[in-house]
């Protein structure tokens, strides 16, 4: 008898198989779904973004945006830091300075150069001419004015704050050290004790002698002549070097 020819067990049934995707010809489980509204969905082929991950050689650096097609893909490369704020050109940052040392250096200055003024006073006024002590008064409020605006200027910078103060400081300066010499000149030809004489009787006799024309009566317009000048060069040298330090 001859035998039959051999054949092979029959096979268990398939499941279907589903169509074949053409960007997955390796039949590649399909990433996990995301949920509508939380970020960009995934690109297909590439595994979704971790937070903190590293970047993925290859994958385009916004996810759901591939390279397009013939073009390279590029490198991801660290982010580099912004370069810091520059101001236009032309521009510099205003810097203020120090505006209160500025007038509280003024102030220190200003009361020396007034005892130095006083005490010349004190020691030439025997000898004065109506026309000395004049010019004598008028080149001390122009020195004390002139000190007092170049160190608001260095030390203020352009604050108009500070040249205010340091022409007020100075027109002080002025005054002060017309008035303190009253007192000097008082106490060396007379006596100390006749200082507190002229508290009691008229603690206003120095201001009175620096307003009053003793010769010719009324007002001795040299005295508000001097705390313009005074003022004035404390402005305006305050004013020009704090607009070089600014725009130095």
């Amino acid at each position: 008898m001859s035998q039959p020819p051999f054949q092979p067990p029959p096979q268990p049934p398939q499941p279907p198989q589903p169509p074949q995707d053409p960007s997955n010809p390796y039949m590649q489980p399909a990433p996990p779904q995301q949920a509508p509204g939380f970020g960009p969905p995934p690109v297909p082929g590439h595994p979704p973004l971790q937070a903190g991950a590293p970047p993925v050689p290859g994958q385009p650096m916004y996810p759901g945006m591939p390279p397009a097609p013939g073009q390279p893909v590029q490198p991801m490369y660290p982010m580099q830091p912004a370069p810091p704020f520059q101001p236009p050109y032309g521009q510099r940052p205003n810097a203020s300075g120090h505006p209160v040392g500025a007038v509280f250096l003024g102030l220190c200055v200003s009361v020396i150069v007034s005892l130095l003024y006083s005490g010349l006073v004190l020691a030439t006024y025997k000898d004065q001419t109506l026309t000395q002590a004049h010019t004598i008064y008028l080149v001390h409020a122009l020195l004390n004015g002139a000190v007092v605006g170049c160190l608001v200027g260095l030390v203020g910078h352009g604050s108009t704050g500070a040249h205010i103060g340091g022409a007020a400081v100075a027109a002080a300066g002025a005054f002060f050290g017309f008035t303190n010499s009253i007192p000097m000149i008082i106490a060396e030809s007379q006596s100390t004790a006749a200082i507190g004489d002229m508290m009691e009787a008229d603690p206003f006799i120095p201001a009175k002698a620096w307003w009053n024309n003793e010769i010719d009566g009324g007002v001795d317009w040299f005295s508000p002549l001097g705390l313009l000048l005074a003022a004035a060069a404390a402005w305006g040298l305050a004013y020009l070097i704090g607009r070089r330090r600014r725009q130095g």
